[in-house]
């Protein structure tokens, strides 16, 4: 194992070498080029002064030089083995450790590193956040619907699975905003950032003036969590049903109260949507979906109205701000992963119910629980672990367009100001991150290979 990790760790040098190359010559073979020139034209400046500006970013960037140079010149202070530059520009000697330089920015004049420094932190925490989610509602959603083929909660799932990956990013995104954080409809959510301009003043955790508002809080969001979680496990199909349904209605009508001036058909069109949800999962739901979504709901729905009866002293704090702004993008972020990961695991799970292994294991009295969770369900994971390979990459490709849409100054929107502005350093930085987050998405999948298949072995 170790040999195999050596050599992978070795090959990804010339593979991130190779895509740092073709950016490099898509970007020198674009129209206009890179060149101090282009990086000065509509600046309206005075002949010197567009002079000494050209100057400056012929000796910061080597823009002069040919472009073989300018790679090799960038490629010496990205690595951290490799030549000394001297103040003017010339080499002064080879260091086994100089340090690693991204470079400057030409749009911020700031260091690249300084930029993604700030940036990163902030792509990464959607992604932390939108991959647990991914994953625990993929594989509820898939193993249930394998293991009730052809029944109403597998029809009904695979339609609004196919619906949901059919909705576009950028769609549902802009659809979002409309409908939960503008003015006009409901504004339950802000329409951008990642928190208030108050929210710098606030505590970081919430706080309230009356010490009976947190222990009612914890009573209230406690006793409807235990009620919901009580009726999804204990209750009859039919009155299960028929409480998540009038649980629906209720809520769809206090939905349709907050618009002024509507007629009745918004309440019976909300109370209608809300309640036949409800009462269709909670009758086709397994035991686990039941209990996230309706425990999940009882806890809100506690929360909320331990909310409002705090009234105005209560203040959300730093946490509550920034998990109040996040809700909408890491949703928008993963509705698509998990309606692609339900379908995949659906699929591969019902293989391997029906595969040989399973049915002598039926054979042999071996509990069908059993079978499903300690046999099937481990050799099912294999395509989700080829799938994860791709899915962070992914996901930073995504939050492109949600970062764009939610103004969330993140490494999507960052990548996205890198390529409208020509900002070859930032873009070359951007790149060399993103291939190194595959190749490693890569490895982490060979090494889960070996985890979850002991067949496989790289020795």
């Amino acid at each position: 194992m170790f040999t195999y990790l050596l050599r992978r760790l070795l090959l990804m040098v010339p593979t991130l070498l190779g895509i740092t190359v073709v950016v490099f010559a898509i970007m020198a073979s674009a129209p206009g080029g890179i060149s101090a020139q282009s990086l000065v034209e509509g600046l309206n400046l005075e002949p010197q002064a567009k002079q000494a500006m050209e100057d400056y970013y012929n000796r910061m960037y080597g823009l002069d030089r040919p472009l073989p140079v300018q790679y090799l010149r960038w490629l010496n202070n990205v690595s951290p083995v490799g030549f000394t530059v001297a103040g003017d520009g010339g080499l002064s000697g080879f260091s086994l450790w100089k340090g690693s330089d991204l470079g400057t920015s030409f749009r911020y004049g700031r260091p690249v590193a300084d930029l993604i420094a700030e940036r990163l932190p902030v792509t990464l925490l959607l992604n932390l956040l939108s991959i647990p989610l991914i994953y625990g509602v993929a594989i509820a959603v898939g193993v249930r619907a394998a293991t009730a083929r052809g029944g109403r909660f597998d029809t009904a799932s695979g339609i609004v699975l196919l619906g949901l990956w059919s909705v576009p990013t950028m769609l549902a995104g802009v659809l979002m905003i409309g409908l939960l954080a503008s003015e006009q409809y409901w504004q339950w959510f802000p329409t951008g950032g990642l928190s208030t301009l108050e929210a710098a003043a606030m505590p970081f955790m919430p706080h309230w003036e009356r010490m009976t508002d947190p222990l009612l809080l914890l009573a209230l969001s406690g006793l409807s969590t235990a009620a919901l979680v009580a009726l999804a496990l204990y209750a009859p199909r039919r009155i299960r049903a028929g409480a998540a349904g009038l649980l629906g209605m209720l809520l769809g009508g206090l939905m349709a109260a907050q618009q002024a001036g509507v007629g009745p058909g918004l309440h019976l069109f909300l109370g209608g949507l809300f309640g036949g949800g409800l009462a269709l999962t909670a009758a086709v739901a397994g035991p686990v979906l039941r209990v996230w979504l309706l425990g999940g709901l009882g806890a809100g729905m506690g929360m909320g109205l331990a909310l409002i009866l705090a009234g105005d002293g209560f203040v959300p704090g730093f946490l509550l701000d920034r998990i109040w702004h996040l809700i909408l993008p890491v949703i928008c972020l993963a509705y698509g992963g998990f309606a692609f990961l339900a379908k995949l695991t659906r699929s591969s799970v019902l293989e391997n119910l029906l595969s040989d292994y399973a049915r002598t294991a039926r054979a042999k009295g071996v509990e069908e629980h059993d079978i499903l969770w300690h046999h099937v369900l481990r050799n099912s994971l294999l395509p989700l672990i080829t799938v994860s390979a791709t899915l962070l990459p992914s996901l930073l490709a995504g939050s492109v367009i949600v970062e764009s849409i939610f103004s969330i100054d993140g490494m999507g929107k960052l990548a996205v100001e890198a390529v409208q502005t020509r900002d070859r350093e930032l873009v070359l930085s951007v790149t060399l991150i993103s291939g190194l987050l595959t190749l490693a998405g890569y490895l982490l999948a060979d090494l889960g290979y070996a985890i979850a298949d002991p067949r496989v072995n790289y020795d």
